[in-house]
């Protein structure tokens, strides 16, 4: 069969040879008579596994032993509560960047637990820019500091890493494992799995060992990271078999050349479909030229009339999922580490066609 484009956002494209293993290995795990995901989350087996894919994680991000790594469940969205319950201790007020959709979803959720600081915001250019750093109203007395290096709906991306005297806390979703990062830099970093990592259902959390142990009387096991530490992400039974998928990911991202080579291909296929957008008077893009996204462009048709027509025909050229966010409306491409250089340039030809038909 066939296989199309995905320029989903998440669910996200999965690296064609991880399936083709997973596919392989499906029925009889490397000759023990049973699929992965049927194991005991106790067995040897399944312990490997985790125990591979931590290890080639931390490769790839350099993570020292001051760090544990988290396989948790709940997706990102979770941890909006997790992180105010873990990192707050006797104190009432934490520090929040306003970037986009989902940095107000986790202020929303923060605002159950403590008194919320947003020190800078960019909602009043329609989250089209990051507000600079000396811009920053930041409170002294916060406990962390929270901010999205990637908003996936409006497309804005963090090329720096923010300076902060409190613990720095990343919800780095969709742009984690794409390039890479100086975990050094941060008190917590977390992502949900369904856009770099793997399959949705996995969620990660890279946590500063000096930051565990601090959770409120009320913070449920379940979001106790240092539960999760004590049980080696084990506390329950977890997403055995997607991570299982993720430790395939991690492999296939080693054998690609890591995370600096993936960056070169990311910078390559965003600049290729930046300049198709730009080069063109029937698209647009609204982000400032300094914050957008390698992992997630949005763009518009000159005449809004014709979206469905686009989404139409993309979809029956083999690219799908070009749909905006229902909050923006538009197209937008997620252009994640599996989706390959040949996706894009498909999506270029088409968005180049559709053009010259109907502009």
């Amino acid at each position: 069969m066939d296989r199309c484009y995905n320029f989903c956002a998440g669910p996200a494209a999965v690296p064609e040879a991880v399936l083709e293993i997973a596919r392989d290995e499906m029925l009889n795990w490397h000759g023990a008579g049973l699929s992965l995901m049927e194991m005991s989350h106790r067995s040897p087996e399944v312990m490997s596994v985790a125990e591979r894919a931590e290890r080639t994680l931390r490769e790839l991000l350099g993570i020292s032993d001051d760090y544990a790594v988290l396989f948790l469940q709940g997706g990102a969205s979770t941890q909006f509560s997790a992180v105010p319950l873990n990192l707050l201790g006797s104190n009432n007020a934490a520090d929040y960047v306003n970037t986009g959709q989902w940095s107000k979803k986790a202020i929303a959720e923060a605002k159950r637990y403590c008194n919320v600081n947003v020190v800078a915001s960019s909602e009043d250019t329609k989250f089209s820019t990051i507000p600079p750093r000396d811009s920053w109203q930041v409170d002294s007395g916060a406990a962390y500091l929270h901010y999205t290096p990637n908003e996936t709906i409006g497309g804005v991306e963090y090329f720096w890493t923010p300076q902060a005297d409190v613990p720095l806390v990343a919800d780095m979703s969709s742009t984690i494992l794409s390039r890479p990062i100086e975990v050094s830099d941060f008190g917590v970093i977390y992502a949900g799995a369904q856009k770099n990592i793997g399959p949705a259902g996995l969620t990660l959390v890279i946590v500063r060992r000096d930051l565990l142990g601090n959770a409120d009387d009320k913070c449920p096991a379940m979001l106790n990271w240092q539960v999760a530490a004590d049980n080696d992400s084990m506390y329950n039974t977890p997403p055995t078999f997607a991570l299982y998928l993720a430790g395939l990911v991690f492999d296939w991202l080693q054998q690609q050349g890591g995370l600096p080579a993936m960056e070169q291909i990311n910078r390559r296929k965003a600049e290729k479909l930046y300049a198709a957008i730009d080069g063109s008077d029937f698209y647009a893009n609204p982000v400032e030229l300094a914050s957008r996204s390698l992992m997630n462009i949005p763009f518009t048709l000159a005449d809004a009339g014709l979206d469905k027509v686009f989404l139409q025909e993309s979809e029956a050229a083999g690219l799908l999922n070009l749909k905006g966010h229902r909050s923006v409306g538009g197209m937008r491409a997620s252009l994640y580490n599996a989706v390959s250089e040949a996706a894009v340039d498909a999506l270029i030809a088409f968005m180049q066609d559709f053009e010259q038909r109907n502009a």
